[in-house]
């Protein structure tokens, strides 16, 4: 009779280290994915001030929107960061995607004043720096995925019976979905047929 309650013990054991050594695996992995984004946006960032220099020579009574992108910049580095330092923690999250809408926000004004100066529109190097930044977009976008899906993973797997019994014993908190949405994609399509 020992025998046997020693068994099951041992087979309860190890059926929770395997929980627990399978819900690290899955923290593990949004992190690493989060460190993706972090490479991608810190990319993005960097070209940011670039493009504002080439645009403050044309648009020299525009600072204010230049201002704005400057701003917008700095904060979501500072969200950034605080972010990458535990990408588990929700609140950062929230505060990243938040002031990342913003700096989109600030840069597609910056976009749609340049449309008024055909000057810098043909410049080399804001095309260049434009072209940078939205194939930069795309990486985010795609390092926002594998992100966003290995959230959901650690998600399922932290809150499924019996993994909810380990996870909730050794403090596997659940983690915050990176949303970088810019709000005018959510706004109806308006056809015009004239």
């Amino acid at each position: 009779m020992e025998w046997v309650l020693l068994g099951i013990l041992v087979l309860v054991l190890v059926f929770a280290v395997v929980i627990y050594n399978r819900l690290v695996t899955a923290r593990n992995r949004y992190q690493n994915a989060f460190a993706q984004i972090d490479v991608q946006l810190t990319r993005r960032y960097d070209l940011i001030p670039n493009l504002v220099k080439v645009a403050e020579r044309y648009m020299s009574h525009e600072r204010d929107t230049l201002e704005a992108v400057i701003q917008a910049r700095n904060q979501a580095m500072g969200n950034l960061k605080e972010a990458a330092a535990d990408p588990g923690n929700a609140e950062a999250m929230r505060r990243l995607s938040s002031s990342e809408q913003g700096l989109a926000g600030a840069l597609g004004r910056l976009f749609a004043l340049s449309e008024n100066y055909p000057d810098l529109k043909a410049n080399q190097n804001m095309m260049q720096l434009s072209e940078e930044l939205v194939s930069t977009e795309n990486r985010v976008a795609f390092a926002r995925q594998g992100f966003n899906d290995a959230v959901m993973d650690y998600n399922n797997q932290r809150e499924m019976f019996p993994n909810n019994l380990i996870a909730n014993n050794f403090g596997f908190q659940p983690a915050q979905l990176l949303d970088i949405e810019a709000p005018e994609k959510r706004a109806p399509v308006q056809v015009d047929f004239q």
